[in-house]
């Protein structure tokens, strides 16, 4: 049994969630907390292996409470947040700070009964409980906000595709710091993430790295040195047009459970750019992702999956991995140099008129 502990000065949330988490008989609510200060007795006295936390508390608030759950015990902890600006704001910050992962509630609760993450919330809990949870850099959330070259933006002919999940912010945050402004290739990135918090992370990401990063519209060109990270409950293809390679965003059914879907991206990844394809697959539950880069790779294309050791969820890497779908399995932070390498060693062959050009 996972023994859960239920964070939430809404007495509702205290009623509900316990319900709606014990149709799971992996799961057992062991106690309810109504702020940060009662939390952190209860976990001492009860030793739950995983805490969903509400941020906006009385006396001790859940970022204060996230901070001494880490220093003190070390838990998984679900944020259950907002489904507003300033709760996506807050719980990236969460993220950012140890927090394993986040389920948004319903806007209206009274009438969704939380029904509509009734799975979600589950399903991560059992993932926190069994996976390896690795701490942030010290001061992560703190860093400053870099300054930005500017410079003369030029359509890409190579693309890379990220794919990533669980533990996705602070991964993308240290793979796109290290990334040069300089960047020879256009990046697109599917998130698993709900509307309204996409455009929060392309924000934070974007103060964060060198790179221009932005939440994608459909009909954007594909650059070099520019990152767009696809909206929540869209999906994002490329496309190669006569006057630009461009993005472009659709609404139709969810796959692999999701939208946005990794495996969307990489399929017109692979379709469209072939062979001047990068596809990565990152931290992540579950298996989205897997046959797409298996298409990429079909067509020529460089494939990259994250490692284990560096993964907060090991799922979306694994099922490409298993699959014999990644060419290269690295750690985190080597993903940077390969990509730099892989892209600079492209541009130099399109310079020297060695690729044959897509008709």
């Amino acid at each position: 049994m996972i023994k859960v502990l239920v964070v939430d000065d809404s007495a509702l949330m205290r009623k509900l969630i316990p319900q709606i988490l014990e149709r799971d008989n992996m799961i057992q609510v062991v106690g309810t907390a109504m702020d940060g200060q009662f939390a952190l007795k209860k976990i001492g006295e009860l030793r739950p292996d995983v805490v969903t936390l509400d941020l906006e508390m009385p006396r001790m608030d859940g970022m204060e409470t996230l901070r001494e759950i880490m220093k003190r015990y070390g838990l998984p902890v679900i944020i259950v947040s907002a489904h507003t600006k300033a709760g996506a704001a807050a719980t990236l910050r969460a993220l950012s700070i140890g927090a394993f992962d986040f389920v948004a509630k319903p806007r209206d609760v009274l009438s969704a009964q939380l029904e509509g993450i009734a799975h979600e919330l589950s399903t991560k809990i059992r993932v926190a409980a069994a996976s390896r949870k690795l701490k942030p850099a010290p001061a992560a959330e703190l860093a400053p906000p870099v300054r930005k070259k500017k410079l003369e933006h030029r359509i890409a002919e190579q693309v890379v595709a990220i794919g990533i999940s669980t533990g996705g912010p602070n991964a993308l945050r240290y793979l796109l710091s290290h990334l040069p402004a300089e960047f020879p290739a256009a990046l697109l990135v599917v998130q698993h993430m709900p509307e309204g918090f996409t455009e929060t992370l392309a924000r934070r990401l974007d103060e964060t790295c060198s790179l221009e990063v932005r939440e994608a519209q459909s009909g954007d060109l594909l650059l070099a040195g520019r990152v767009l990270i696809c909206p929540g409950n869209r999906h994002i293809k490329v496309r190669r047009m006569p006057l630009g390679n461009v993005a472009i965003l659709s609404d139709e059914a969810a796959v692999n459970g999701h939208r946005p879907s990794v495996d969307v991206l990489f399929v017109s990844l692979a379709r469209e750019f072939a062979a001047e394809g990068v596809a990565v697959l990152m931290t992540g539950m579950g298996e989205d992702g897997a046959e797409g880069m298996g298409q990429v790779k079909a067509h020529g294309g460089m494939t990259i999956a994250q490692n284990e050791e560096s993964c907060v969820v090991y799922g979306m890497p694994r099922s490409a991995i298993e699959r014999g779908y990644a060419s290269r399995i690295l750690p985190l932070e080597s993903i940077p140099d390969v990509l730099v390498a892989e892209c600079a060693a492209g541009s130099a062959e399109e310079r020297s008129g060695t690729l044959e050009t897509k008709e």
